[in-house]
């Protein structure tokens, strides 16, 4: 008897623990986000290209003084507003220019996005719902994943969803009424200042919608303002004056071109399949999705007796809505979505609840097998794909013949990812048999695990081939100082990023096109060449050093120069010596 009591203490103490996180604001709001969204944002270089082109833009202020034009590879970049561009500045300024810091006011924007959504389900039904809510976001593939990238989309998603919700605290009473107003219009001048019109069109558009639905057109007048309008222009007009007084075609170009023209037509070659965002919705919930098969089965057997979620009209025309528009638009990207996550999260933190405090376990048979199924083809899906860059080897584009990584040490970087997949199939449903309140806080843990045990695995793939400091490395031991290094149809800015060297690209302009007309000749034709131009170059120096990517352009190159000599690959790119 003593022995089993002796067993049984780790377990008692091993549950106590784990009831006293499920009801801990603490894990949920600040211990598990500072992991996910901070503390382990410097564990991956630069990802090609958007990292490293918003580290440029922001380094460039940092050095030249100017906030008020953006300026990428030495040209005016006007594709987007400045205020994710100012906000990495500060931080440069303040902690200095490292990868951490480059992702870091993503990351406090993916924090507050959480704190949002706690806030939100709070209010809507109660704490736990809130904390579920933001639990489940906070942990999903696709928020991690677009919260630890230095790009636009999660400050945006902060920004308009804020200003979405306080458009709706304000119609729907709240005691501060006008402090609801303001901040509505506050938060779509950020949202503004991040990504363009989308951050106006999103509020005003998702309230008016829902309001008309509700046949309460009328109230769409409450949402108009005049010291909110005075306190919208204040905040995003002085930008937009300051750079139209420096470049007279600005208006055109961010407002007809990089609005309309992006959202209407397929200028810049994206997918425009209308289907694309249905299965980014669902893969982005991972590893949630699974569970959220079992939870909605089992929560439809009690839906007439469990309390109501607020707003739920609400919060379907938001995701409706986002759905719809960013399915029409004729140019996609998967991080474009963010926004929808939002609320989703809300009404999926409300059914998670629902689950585990209102729902019994199945215990035995054959449903409880079936409703498990879901959960164990997702711990297999994960397993496979952890193992498969074992056995992936550079297709004919790249031309190589070795495998992406070393399976030996491949193995190590995925064996606690793969653990913890495992027992995301099992450990989650016998912890809510035996004590139903243990279900979520179970899976929320395991999943942070998983997430955070991934980023070691997610480097070493990613980094060869997605990164330019591979390249950068080689750059600094092979290539003199006192030459020049030319980009052969590629452009990758973590070479200024790295390297501290503005280089010559040839025949890959791309998003710099636009800006590059505006230069004065002899730097232009200097910067930017045509594989002409190139070629009378390597003839006038006799040497040139010289960078590109996929073995293609790599044999297109020593076509063109036999006494090419290979410095230095990594599969992916090719630093090379070319000899007239």
């Amino acid at each position: 008897m003593e022995a089993i009591y002796v067993e049984s203490v780790p377990r008692i103490q091993i549950r106590k623990l784990l009831l006293k996180l499920a009801d801990s604001r603490v894990l949920v709001l600040f211990v598990m986000p500072l992991a996910l969204y901070i503390a382990l944002s410097h564990f991956m270089p630069l990802i090609e290209p958007d990292e490293s082109r918003y580290f440029e833009i922001s380094d460039n202020m940092v050095d030249s003084g100017d906030y008020v034009m953006p300026r990428l590879h030495g040209v005016i970049y006007l594709e987007k507003p400045p205020l994710s561009y100012w906000a990495s500045a500060l931080i440069f300024r303040l902690f200095g220019e490292t990868d951490f810091t480059t992702r870091l006011y993503v990351g406090l924007c993916a924090w507050a996005c959480l704190l949002l959504v706690y806030f939100m389900g709070s209010f809507l039904r109660d704490g736990t719902t809130g904390l579920y809510a933001s639990g489940m976001l906070g942990t999903s593939l696709f928020f991690f994943i677009f919260g630890n990238f230095n790009i636009l989309d999660v400050p945006l998603t902060l920004y308009t969803c804020l200003a979405i919700w306080a458009g709706y605290r304000h119609l729907t009473g709240a005691a501060d009424k006008r402090a609801w107003l303001y901040l509505l219009y506050l938060s779509s001048a950020l949202a503004f200042l991040t990504k363009g019109l989308i951050g106006v069109v999103f509020p005003f558009a998702i309230l008016g919608i829902w309001l008309v639905l509700g046949g309460q057109w009328k109230r769409c007048a409450a949402l108009f303002s005049p010291v909110g309008i005075v306190l919208f222009v204040a905040v995003t007009s002085p930008w937009i004056v300051l750079v139209q007084r420096e470049h007279e075609d600005f208006l055109r170009f961010f407002f007809v071109q990089e609005h309309f023209l992006r959202y209407t037509t397929t200028m810049h070659g994206r997918d425009n399949s209308i289907l694309l965002y249905l299965p980014v919705v669902i893969i982005g919930c991972l590893p949630w999705t699974a569970f959220l098969v079992r939870a909605a089965w089992e929560v439809r057997k009690n839906r007439n007796s469990v309390p109501a979620l607020q707003g739920k009209g609400f919060l379907w025309t938001w995701i409706v809505f986002i759905f719809v528009f960013f399915s029409l638009s004729s140019s996609k990207l998967i991080p474009y979505i963010a926004p929808i996550f939002i609320p989703m999260s809300v009404l999926i933190g409300s059914m998670l609840k629902n689950y585990e405090f209102l729902s019994p376990f199945p215990r035995k048979g054959a449903g409880s097998s079936l409703l498990q199924l879901p959960v164990r083809l997702q711990s297999i899906l994960f397993i496979a794909l952890l193992l498969l860059p074992m056995f992936f080897h550079n297709g004919s584009r790249l031309g190589g013949d070795l495998s992406i990584v070393h399976s030996r040490q491949w193995l190590w970087l995925i064996i606690l990812p793969v653990c913890t997949q495992v027992m995301l199939s099992f450990v989650p449903d016998r912890v809510g048999k035996r004590r139903r309140r243990g279900w979520f806080v179970t899976i929320y843990v395991l999943s942070g695990l998983f997430l955070i045990s991934i980023l070691p695995s997610a480097s070493a793939f990613l980094t060869p081939y997605k990164s330019s400091y591979p390249a950068s490395q080689a750059i600094n031991m092979l290539v003199p100082a006192d030459r020049e290094l030319y980009q052969y149809k590629i452009l990758l800015y973590g070479i200024a990023t790295y390297n501290e060297i503005r280089t010559p690209v040839v025949d890959d302009f791309g998003e710099l096109g636009y800006g590059m007309k505006f230069l004065p000749p002899e730097e232009r034709n200097h910067y930017f060449l045509s594989v002409d131009q190139f070629k009378a170059r390597v003839g006038e120096e006799g040497i040139v050093y010289c960078l590109t990517e996929y073995r293609d352009r790599f044999d297109e190159l020593k076509r063109m120069y036999p006494k090419l000599e290979l410095l230095w690959s990594n599969g992916a790119y090719y630093l090379a010596k070319l000899k007239s």
